[in-house]
Protein backbone atom coordinates (compact mmCIF):
# COMPACT_ATOMS: atom_id res chain seq x y z
CA UNK A 1 0.00 0.00 0.00
CA UNK A 2 3.04 2.24 0.43
CA UNK A 3 6.82 1.96 0.18
CA UNK A 4 9.68 4.05 1.48
CA UNK A 5 13.12 3.90 -0.14
CA UNK A 6 16.16 5.83 1.00
CA UNK A 7 17.60 5.31 -2.48
CA UNK A 8 14.98 7.68 -3.93
CA UNK A 9 14.47 9.50 -0.65
CA UNK A 10 10.71 9.29 -0.39
CA UNK A 11 7.45 7.37 -0.08
CA UNK A 12 5.36 6.07 -2.97
CA UNK A 13 1.91 4.50 -3.19
CA UNK A 14 2.47 3.50 -6.82
CA UNK A 15 3.20 -0.24 -6.83
CA UNK A 16 5.13 0.04 -10.11
CA UNK A 17 7.62 2.34 -8.36
CA UNK A 18 8.21 -0.04 -5.44
CA UNK A 19 11.60 -1.31 -6.56
CA UNK A 20 15.01 -2.18 -5.09
CA UNK A 21 18.29 -1.90 -7.06
CA UNK A 22 19.48 -5.35 -8.09
CA UNK A 23 23.05 -4.42 -7.11
CA UNK A 24 21.93 -3.77 -3.54
CA UNK A 25 23.91 -6.05 -1.21
CA UNK A 26 20.62 -7.19 0.36
CA UNK A 27 19.61 -8.74 -2.98
CA UNK A 28 22.67 -10.57 -4.28
CA UNK A 29 24.49 -11.27 -0.98
CA UNK A 30 21.69 -11.32 1.61
CA UNK A 31 23.49 -8.60 3.55
CA UNK A 32 20.52 -7.01 5.25
CA UNK A 33 18.32 -7.12 8.35
CA UNK A 34 14.61 -6.56 8.78
CA UNK A 35 11.78 -6.35 11.27
CA UNK A 36 8.01 -6.04 11.34
CA UNK A 37 5.34 -4.23 13.33
CA UNK A 38 1.62 -4.93 13.23
CA UNK A 39 -0.85 -2.15 12.40
CA UNK A 40 -3.92 -2.55 14.61
CA UNK A 41 -6.81 -0.08 14.55
CA UNK A 42 -4.57 2.69 13.26
CA UNK A 43 -1.81 2.04 15.80
CA UNK A 44 1.61 0.42 15.45
CA UNK A 45 2.02 -2.37 17.97
CA UNK A 46 5.37 -2.64 19.78
CA UNK A 47 7.05 -0.36 17.23
CA UNK A 48 9.77 0.78 19.60
CA UNK A 49 10.55 -2.73 20.78
CA UNK A 50 10.91 -3.89 17.19
CA UNK A 51 13.06 -0.88 16.24
CA UNK A 52 15.42 -1.62 19.14
CA UNK A 53 15.88 -5.19 17.88
CA UNK A 54 16.20 -3.88 14.31
CA UNK A 55 19.11 -1.65 15.31
CA UNK A 56 20.80 -4.45 17.29
CA UNK A 57 20.55 -6.67 14.22
CA UNK A 58 22.09 -3.94 12.04
CA UNK A 59 25.01 -3.58 14.46
CA UNK A 60 25.65 -7.32 14.48
CA UNK A 61 25.44 -7.41 10.67
CA UNK A 62 27.92 -4.50 10.48
CA UNK A 63 25.50 -2.25 8.62
CA UNK A 64 25.93 1.47 9.20
CA UNK A 65 22.72 3.38 9.85
CA UNK A 66 21.69 5.85 7.12
CA UNK A 67 19.71 7.77 9.77
CA UNK A 68 19.52 7.98 13.55
CA UNK A 69 16.90 6.10 15.56
CA UNK A 70 14.38 8.94 15.76
CA UNK A 71 14.62 9.60 12.02
CA UNK A 72 14.06 5.90 11.30
CA UNK A 73 11.05 5.87 13.63
CA UNK A 74 9.60 8.99 11.98
CA UNK A 75 10.04 7.57 8.47
CA UNK A 76 8.27 4.35 9.44
CA UNK A 77 5.29 6.19 10.97
CA UNK A 78 5.06 8.51 7.95
CA UNK A 79 5.07 5.53 5.59
CA UNK A 80 2.12 3.97 7.41
CA UNK A 81 0.29 7.31 7.41
CA UNK A 82 0.79 7.63 3.64
CA UNK A 83 -0.58 4.11 3.10
CA UNK A 84 -3.92 4.90 4.87
CA UNK A 85 -3.74 1.32 6.17
CA UNK A 86 -5.38 0.81 9.57
CA UNK A 87 -5.14 -2.99 9.76
CA UNK A 88 -2.05 -4.63 8.33
CA UNK A 89 1.71 -4.89 8.67
CA UNK A 90 4.75 -2.67 8.38
CA UNK A 91 7.95 -4.43 7.33
CA UNK A 92 11.27 -2.64 7.02
CA UNK A 93 14.86 -3.40 6.04
CA UNK A 94 18.37 -2.02 6.44
CA UNK A 95 20.96 -3.00 3.87
CA UNK A 96 24.64 -2.42 3.16
CA UNK A 97 23.27 -0.64 0.09
CA UNK A 98 23.70 -0.66 -3.70
CA UNK A 99 27.15 -0.55 -5.27
CA UNK A 100 28.59 -3.49 -7.16
CA UNK A 101 28.26 -7.26 -7.26
CA UNK A 102 31.27 -8.13 -5.12
CA UNK A 103 31.23 -10.15 -1.91
CA UNK A 104 32.55 -7.29 0.19
CA UNK A 105 30.31 -4.26 0.76
CA UNK A 106 33.32 -1.98 0.26
CA UNK A 107 31.83 -0.86 -3.05
CA UNK A 108 28.52 0.05 -1.40
CA UNK A 109 28.90 3.75 -0.72
CA UNK A 110 25.77 4.27 1.38
CA UNK A 111 23.58 1.89 3.40
CA UNK A 112 19.93 1.80 2.40
CA UNK A 113 16.59 1.53 4.14
CA UNK A 114 13.30 0.27 2.76
CA UNK A 115 9.82 -0.07 4.27
CA UNK A 116 6.61 -1.61 2.98
CA UNK A 117 3.03 -1.43 4.27
CA UNK A 118 0.69 -4.24 3.30
CA UNK A 119 -2.76 -5.34 4.34
CA UNK A 120 -2.95 -8.47 6.45
CA UNK A 121 -6.42 -9.90 6.79
CA UNK A 122 -5.38 -13.29 8.15
CA UNK A 123 -7.56 -14.23 11.14
CA UNK A 124 -6.04 -15.00 14.53
CA UNK A 125 -6.92 -18.68 14.84
CA UNK A 126 -7.35 -20.57 18.11
CA UNK A 127 -7.41 -24.07 16.66
CA UNK A 128 -4.56 -26.29 17.75
CA UNK A 129 -1.88 -27.33 15.25
CA UNK A 130 0.55 -30.18 14.85
CA UNK A 131 4.33 -29.73 14.66
CA UNK A 132 7.33 -31.92 13.94
CA UNK A 133 11.00 -31.87 14.87
CA UNK A 134 12.87 -30.14 12.06
CA UNK A 135 15.71 -32.02 10.37
CA UNK A 136 16.98 -28.81 8.74
CA UNK A 137 20.04 -27.64 10.74
CA UNK A 138 19.40 -24.69 13.03
CA UNK A 139 21.45 -21.56 12.43
CA UNK A 140 24.34 -21.06 14.89
CA UNK A 141 23.68 -18.47 17.63
CA UNK A 142 25.72 -15.74 15.89
CA UNK A 143 23.20 -15.79 13.04
CA UNK A 144 20.01 -17.03 14.72
CA UNK A 145 20.06 -14.10 17.16
CA UNK A 146 20.13 -11.62 14.25
CA UNK A 147 16.93 -10.99 12.29
CA UNK A 148 18.63 -11.01 8.91
CA UNK A 149 17.21 -11.72 5.46
CA UNK A 150 19.11 -15.03 5.41
CA UNK A 151 16.01 -17.17 5.92
CA UNK A 152 16.83 -20.18 3.73
CA UNK A 153 16.98 -22.60 6.71
CA UNK A 154 13.69 -21.16 7.97
CA UNK A 155 12.06 -21.57 4.56
CA UNK A 156 13.30 -25.16 4.18
CA UNK A 157 12.12 -26.02 7.69
CA UNK A 158 8.64 -24.65 6.92
CA UNK A 159 8.53 -26.51 3.60
CA UNK A 160 9.56 -29.75 5.32
CA UNK A 161 6.73 -29.27 7.82
CA UNK A 162 4.20 -28.67 5.05
CA UNK A 163 5.40 -31.81 3.26
CA UNK A 164 4.69 -33.73 6.47
CA UNK A 165 1.25 -32.17 6.74
CA UNK A 166 2.01 -30.21 9.91
CA UNK A 167 2.07 -26.50 10.72
CA UNK A 168 5.74 -25.94 11.56
CA UNK A 169 9.04 -27.55 12.41
CA UNK A 170 10.60 -27.26 15.85
CA UNK A 171 14.33 -26.70 16.07
CA UNK A 172 16.53 -28.13 18.80
CA UNK A 173 19.80 -26.45 19.72
CA UNK A 174 23.21 -28.13 19.52
CA UNK A 175 22.75 -29.51 23.04
CA UNK A 176 19.39 -31.06 22.16
CA UNK A 177 17.24 -28.57 24.07
CA UNK A 178 14.08 -27.02 22.58
CA UNK A 179 14.99 -23.89 20.58
CA UNK A 180 12.36 -22.28 18.35
CA UNK A 181 10.19 -22.60 15.26
CA UNK A 182 11.01 -21.17 11.80
CA UNK A 183 9.48 -17.77 12.64
CA UNK A 184 8.03 -18.13 16.11
CA UNK A 185 9.03 -18.95 19.65
CA UNK A 186 7.90 -22.01 21.58
CA UNK A 187 6.43 -22.15 25.09
CA UNK A 188 4.99 -24.80 27.40
CA UNK A 189 2.96 -25.28 30.54
CA UNK A 190 4.65 -27.95 32.64
CA UNK A 191 2.96 -30.70 34.61
CA UNK A 192 3.62 -28.49 37.65
CA UNK A 193 1.57 -25.76 35.95
CA UNK A 194 4.64 -23.58 35.32
CA UNK A 195 4.91 -21.46 32.17
CA UNK A 196 8.16 -22.36 30.37
CA UNK A 197 10.08 -20.68 27.56
CA UNK A 198 13.60 -21.42 26.20
CA UNK A 199 16.53 -19.07 26.79
CA UNK A 200 16.95 -16.34 24.15
CA UNK A 201 20.76 -16.67 24.00
CA UNK A 202 20.76 -19.09 21.03
CA UNK A 203 17.57 -18.03 19.27
CA UNK A 204 15.89 -14.85 18.06
CA UNK A 205 14.70 -12.66 20.90
CA UNK A 206 10.99 -12.58 20.12
CA UNK A 207 9.28 -9.25 20.83
CA UNK A 208 5.88 -10.94 21.02
CA UNK A 209 7.28 -13.73 23.22
CA UNK A 210 8.70 -11.18 25.66
CA UNK A 211 5.41 -9.31 25.73
CA UNK A 212 3.57 -12.59 26.43
CA UNK A 213 5.95 -13.21 29.35
CA UNK A 214 4.98 -9.82 30.75
CA UNK A 215 1.26 -10.47 30.25
CA UNK A 216 1.58 -13.93 31.81
CA UNK A 217 2.43 -12.28 35.12
CA UNK A 218 -1.28 -11.54 35.43
CA UNK A 219 -2.07 -15.25 35.16
CA UNK A 220 0.38 -15.97 37.96
CA UNK A 221 -1.35 -13.40 40.17
CA UNK A 222 -4.72 -14.98 39.40
CA UNK A 223 -3.42 -18.47 40.16
CA UNK A 224 -4.01 -19.72 36.62
CA UNK A 225 -0.33 -20.72 36.41
CA UNK A 226 1.98 -21.44 39.32
CA UNK A 227 4.94 -19.43 37.99
CA UNK A 228 7.21 -18.79 35.02
CA UNK A 229 10.66 -19.97 34.01
CA UNK A 230 12.97 -19.16 31.10
CA UNK A 231 15.62 -21.84 30.72
CA UNK A 232 16.65 -25.10 29.07
CA UNK A 233 13.75 -27.37 28.15
CA UNK A 234 14.30 -30.99 27.11
CA UNK A 235 12.31 -32.65 24.35
CA UNK A 236 10.97 -35.13 26.90
CA UNK A 237 9.79 -32.28 29.10
CA UNK A 238 8.22 -30.50 26.14
CA UNK A 239 6.37 -33.51 24.77
CA UNK A 240 5.17 -34.40 28.26
CA UNK A 241 3.89 -30.90 29.03
CA UNK A 242 0.28 -30.01 29.83
CA UNK A 243 0.35 -27.42 27.06
CA UNK A 244 2.55 -26.40 24.14
CA UNK A 245 2.18 -23.24 22.09
CA UNK A 246 3.80 -21.20 19.32
CA UNK A 247 4.26 -17.46 19.89
CA UNK A 248 5.09 -14.83 17.25
CA UNK A 249 3.92 -11.64 15.60
CA UNK A 250 2.25 -13.66 12.84
CA UNK A 251 0.85 -16.58 14.82
CA UNK A 252 0.29 -14.61 18.06
CA UNK A 253 -0.38 -17.49 20.48
CA UNK A 254 -1.24 -20.76 18.74
CA UNK A 255 -1.88 -23.95 20.75
CA UNK A 256 -0.01 -27.09 19.70
CA UNK A 257 -1.91 -30.37 20.11
CA UNK A 258 0.70 -32.83 18.78
CA UNK A 259 4.50 -32.88 18.41
CA UNK A 260 5.76 -35.64 16.12
CA UNK A 261 3.83 -38.74 17.25
CA UNK A 262 3.25 -37.42 20.76
CA UNK A 263 -0.17 -35.95 21.53
CA UNK A 264 0.19 -33.03 23.96
CA UNK A 265 -1.84 -33.89 27.07
CA UNK A 266 -5.49 -34.40 25.98
CA UNK A 267 -4.83 -33.30 22.41
CA UNK A 268 -7.04 -30.23 22.83
CA UNK A 269 -6.27 -26.51 22.94
CA UNK A 270 -4.99 -25.61 26.39
CA UNK A 271 -6.65 -22.97 28.61
CA UNK A 272 -3.40 -21.09 29.27
CA UNK A 273 -2.65 -20.67 25.56
CA UNK A 274 -6.17 -19.41 24.91
CA UNK A 275 -6.00 -17.05 27.90
CA UNK A 276 -2.67 -15.64 26.69
CA UNK A 277 -4.11 -15.16 23.19
CA UNK A 278 -7.00 -13.16 24.66
CA UNK A 279 -4.60 -11.06 26.73
CA UNK A 280 -2.40 -10.37 23.71
CA UNK A 281 -5.34 -9.41 21.48
CA UNK A 282 -6.62 -7.07 24.19
CA UNK A 283 -3.14 -5.57 24.58
CA UNK A 284 -2.90 -4.97 20.83
CA UNK A 285 -6.21 -3.10 20.81
CA UNK A 286 -6.10 -1.22 24.11
CA UNK A 287 -2.65 -1.62 25.64
CA UNK A 288 -0.53 1.16 27.15
CA UNK A 289 1.27 3.84 25.05
CA UNK A 290 4.51 1.89 25.50
CA UNK A 291 3.19 -0.74 23.05
CA UNK A 292 0.68 1.24 20.94
CA UNK A 293 1.86 4.15 18.79
CA UNK A 294 -0.92 6.15 17.07
CA UNK A 295 -0.45 6.84 13.35
CA UNK A 296 -1.15 10.45 12.28
CA UNK A 297 -3.14 9.74 9.09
Amino acid sequence: MAMYSSVVGGITTDSSAMVIPIDDHIVHRGHGVFDTAAIIDGHLYELDQHIDRFLRSATNAKINLPFNREQIRSILIQTVAASKCREGSLRYWLSAGPGDFQLSPAGCHQSSMYAIVFQDQSPHLQEGVKVSTSTIPIKPPQFSTVKSVNYLPNVLSKMEAEEKGVFAGIWLDDDGFVAEGPNMNVAFVSKENEFLMPYFDKILSGCTAKRVLALAEGLVQKGVIAGMRVGNITVEEGKGAKEMMLIGSGTLVRPVVQWDDQVIDSGKEGPVALALLDLLLEDMKSGPPSVRVPVPY
